[in-house]
């Protein structure tokens, strides 16, 4: 028998291979879709017909979002860049980003009416804070506090069952919330950029160690993974324990105490479901690192260990969505180590003064280098399709206040970092004219596989051109 085969029989012979090979992918998506994008699993000329296309976020390498916010405005003469959208030159606030000039995108014209003064008068720095993300009014109080689920939040809920951790919340700040903090609105609009509801802000943690441990678990790298094996054991032992007990239990029951138990058992089982949940995303990635110490007494070491934790989560696929308050707004900390004792919201009051000015844009310039530090370890991690974590990452650094001096909130200062999976083109200032921030983000929500979101805080549309 002739066992050559012709070049006819050899190529249905691929084709079926490729068919039965993307018929087991598809099929095992039901039980793996919670698993971390696997490089292994995706033909690299799938991923490239993706690239352009926002559904790129829901298959391959996952997109991540973070939203960095900085306080007390910028000076405007100075933050932004000169030219036009692709030949434009950096300010000088901005020349940090200089080395990743094409990961960027400068984006004029966005702004957040509804930090305004209105009616409320004063609390623009409380209104700016928690504004800056949900885009809506907030409920001038000092206890009875009403904002809105910000964008961030929404992700969360769409996707954040992919991840270990649907969010992470961080912050280089000291929190409150509670008490009058801003011409009397409640602290927790001051100290909280992130909120689950139009009540419930998203408090965010400020030790990198506790951030660390509870992605990772305590103690070293051999200890963490042996923590991880026990704990898991025990959680099973201990639930095969109460199902069986509580079923010998049953028979012994009057109706009454049966409902009750069912009751008990529903939450039983909810565990039971958390856990595999938890089970089929896979063990934790453990990083060969230690913990971080604690919170460092420098602000620049807080501000990068932060940076490199949010990293980490990206990188280990232990979260996707990612929040940073770098400082709350009308923060008067001083800048001794770059020459600026003085307070930093005193001085951004600065009623034209030359000397002040340059104080503040030297703050500026020293915030955008910490950001720049950030965005160039992304750009130097490699992600699960070869490229970069920047490349596959949607980088908001922003603040609700524009020019500090007048408590203005529109042309805000605002930088989107990354690719966004091939999605976005970087390199380029655009000038959106007077747009809501809110369209950005009904963008963003899209390349992060979030259905059905037609409207999103004070939105008027999604923005174009980025």
């Amino acid at each position: 028998m002739n066992t050559k085969s012709s070049p006819s029989s050899h190529h249905a012979a691929q084709q079926r291979r490729a068919a039965f090979s993307r018929r087991s992918f598809l099929r095992g998506l039901g039980a793996c879709i919670a698993l971390p994008a696997l490089e292994s699993l995706m033909p690299a000329r799938s991923l490239a017909a993706l690239a352009g296309s926002a559904s790129a976020a829901t298959v391959g390498a996952p997109v991540r979002a973070a939203f960095l916010y900085f306080p007390n405005g910028a000076i405007p003469a100075v933050w932004w860049p000169t030219g036009g959208e692709k030949d434009f030159q950096l300010g000088r606030t901005m020349q940090p980003l200089a080395p990743l000039r094409d990961h960027i995108q400068v984006l004029g014209g966005m702004e957040d009416l509804n930090a305004l003064a209105g009616s409320d008068g004063g609390g623009d720095h409380a209104r700016a804070n928690s504004t800056f993300l949900t885009g809506v009014r907030l409920k001038k109080s000092a206890t009875d506090i009403h904002a809105g689920i910000s964008i961030d939040q929404v992700m969360a809920r769409e996707i954040g069952h992919l991840t270990r951790f649907p969010s992470l919340e961080l912050t280089c700040d000291a929190g409150r919330n509670t008490g009058a903090c801003d011409s009397g609105y409640s602290c927790a609009y001051q100290y909280n950029i992130s909120w689950s509801s139009a009540t419930t802000p998203m408090t965010p943690e400020a030790n990198p160690r506790q951030v660390f441990e509870r992605m990772f678990g305590a103690g070293s790298v051999a200890e963490r993974a042996n923590e991880l094996k026990r704990r898991r054991a025990e959680q099973r032992s201990i639930l095969d324990f109460v199902m069986a007990d509580a079923s010998d239990m049953q028979r012994r029951l009057d109706a009454r105490d049966r409902d009750k138990l069912d009751q008990y058992l529903t939450g039983v089982r909810e565990l039971e479901d958390r856990i595999q949940r938890a089970e089929k995303l896979g063990d934790p990635k453990n990083p060969t690192q230690e913990a971080p110490s604690g919170i460092p007494a420098s602000y620049a070491e807080h501000i990068q260990v932060m940076f490199d934790t949010m990293l980490l989560a990206f990188q280990t696929d232990s979260t996707r969505v990612a929040t940073m308050l770098l400082a709350h707004d009308g923060s008067n900390r001083s800048f001794a180590e770059i020459g600026v004792p003085e307070g930093h919201h005193d001085l951004s009051h600065h009623g034209g003064n030359e000397e002040k000015i340059k104080k503040i844009s030297d703050i500026d310039q020293w915030y955008v280098k910490q950001l720049a530090g950030f965005l160039g370890k992304l750009r130097d991690t490699k992600d699960v399709d070869g490229k970069s974590l920047l490349d596959n990452s949607m980088i908001v650094y922003g603040g609700g206040n524009a020019d500090g001096n007048r408590h203005t909130h529109v042309n805000l200062p605002v930088i989107l970092a990354g690719g966004g999976g091939g999605t976005i083109q970087s390199g380029r200032f655009v000038q959106h004219g007077a747009t809501p921030l809110a369209n950005l983000y009904l963008s963003m929500a899209d390349r992060m596989g979030v259905k059905n979101l037609e409207r999103f805080g004070d939105s008027t549309g999604r923005l174009k051109n980025i």
